[in-house]
């Protein structure tokens, strides 16, 4: 597929580092030219210096037989014009915007042919939003994915010592838990995959991905590590777009203090929400956290623009007693370094972005993608198609089924229905699969099982 690629930031270099290495033909434009060296020095990739919005630019990007264009720059406006050109001058096919601004993401009926013709919406700050959120609703969560309006979610854990399952086979899940239904997608052990079957023994400090319905996953985790308290108190530090929206997405369930700098900016956060605590202060300031109770906090965010000030504020809060800390480091080089200290978890806003984009470049019916391992492996739910003369897939048993070497059918979605996959359970026409895959390399094998016969059509 031709993408053109608008930004050459970290979203825009990182989707081109996943996308480049998929056979894609992919030119990014940025005005940076030091960016777009790096890029050109590290990746197979055509580049172009100069303004996104500019038709003589696209022009040069090859922008007339582009099959996608993704644009990801800094500016809303420039994204947005960028689509605009794109659908008027070039006929664009596939048109993708970052947008930001909650003044343009309140009026839908923006993003129309007949006004501004963008096919699909991305915004990195609700996306980051929802995915702490849904870390703050499972404590001992590593990852908590959705699938099929979060029927359906993949979450991962580490085992600890003391876990009823640990030291024993998968196969005892079932007699540990017969009315819960769940499959294990995949475990890391000491950073290698293992594919797991029924006699697969969980040890400490696994890394264990799960799938199971919404409303069984507190169960399994209970089955992997030592229940922890629920969460009450949350201190948010950073009230900007996603601070903010955080904050206003927990105050009705959780305690909630937020912690900004800028005295404007908390003045204008106090008007704005209605329950959460807003103060004016340093989050790195070891008295205010004091005087704030931070021993008493069970989830600490540190969600600034400041890669180090996240970090530090997240090491301070941890020292001084809170049960469980994150940041969001948008550096790829020091998300695992962190990872492996003080900091729970870190919260890369690149992945969380680039999943969503991943589900439009994707070929076949495919409903959502989320990238995992830094982008390594990936889950993904795509729609099956067709009948058993024209599929590999429907109508067959998933032991029937010849899956690439790393790939795993979690769970089918059938309506409202949630199917555990087992050896027996057969895939049906319209059926959402969730599939599990080890190695992001096997995508083409996985797009071309799930394709559809010529007499289908």
């Amino acid at each position: 597929m031709k993408i053109l690629i608008l930004g050459a930031g970290q979203v825009g270099s990182s989707l081109a580092s996943h996308l480049v290495n998929e056979a894609n033909d992919i030119t990014v434009v940025d005005t940076n030219d030091v960016l777009l060296r790096n890029l050109q020095d590290r990746l197979d990739l055509r580049t172009v210096q100069g303004l996104a919005s500019h038709p003589d630019v696209l022009l040069r990007a090859g922008a007339e037989d582009a099959e996608m264009l993704i644009a990801v720059t800094n500016s809303d406006e420039t994204n947005m014009v960028a689509c605009q050109i794109a659908y008027s001058l070039f006929h664009t096919p596939t048109k993708i915007a970052r947008v930001r601004s909650q003044a343009y993401l309140h009026y839908p009926d923006l993003f129309k042919p007949e006004a501004l013709p963008i096919d699909h919406i991305i915004s990195p700050e609700q996306l980051v939003t929802d995915y702490v959120y849904h870390l703050i609703e499972y404590p001992g969560a590593l990852q908590v994915l959705g699938f099929a309006d979060d029927k359906v979610q993949l979450v991962a854990v580490k085992a600890y010592y003391g876990g009823p399952l640990v030291g024993h086979e998968l196969q005892t899940l079932r007699r540990h838990m017969p009315n819960v239904d769940t499959r294990v997608a995949a475990i890391y052990r000491r950073g290698k995959a293992i594919n797991p079957d029924g006699h697969t023994v969980v040890e400490a400090d696994d890394e264990v991905f799960f799938i199971a319905a919404k409303k069984d996953i507190p169960a399994v985790m209970g089955e992997l590590r030592r229940s922890e308290k629920r969460v009450r108190r949350v201190m948010i530090a950073g009230g900007g777009n996603i601070g903010r929206r955080l904050a206003a997405a927990l105050e009705g369930r959780y305690q909630v203090k937020l912690i900004d700098h800028n005295p404007q900016r908390t003045r204008l956060l106090s008007e704005q929400l209605s329950r959460a605590i807003v103060l004016h202060g340093d989050a790195a300031d070891e008295e205010l956290l004091q005087d704030e109770n931070i021993e008493q906090t069970d989830v600490f965010c540190a969600l600034t623009n400041d890669d180090e000030a996240n970090i530090l504020s997240a090491m301070l809060a941890k020292r001084l007693g809170a049960r469980k800390v994150m940041a969001l480091i948008n550096r790829a080089a020091y998300v695992d370094l962190v990872e492996s200290g003080e900091i729970d978890i870190a919260i890369s806003p690149q992945q969380a972005t680039i999943g969503s984009l991943l589900a439009h470049v994707r070929q076949g019916d495919v409903a959502m993608v989320h990238s995992l391992r830094r982008g390594a492996a990936e889950a993904m739910e795509t729609v099956a198609h067709g009948d058993p003369a024209t599929s590999r897939i429907v109508g067959r048993t998933i032991e029937e089924i010849a899956l690439p070497k790393g790939v795993t059918i979690g769970a089918l979605v059938r309506g409202d229905e949630v199917l555990v996959a087992h050896h027996d359970t057969r895939v049906a026409d319209g059926d959402h699969v969730i599939l599990f895959l080890v190695d992001k390399g096997r995508i083409k094998e996985v797009e071309q099982l799930f394709s559809v016969g010529f007499h289908f059509f």
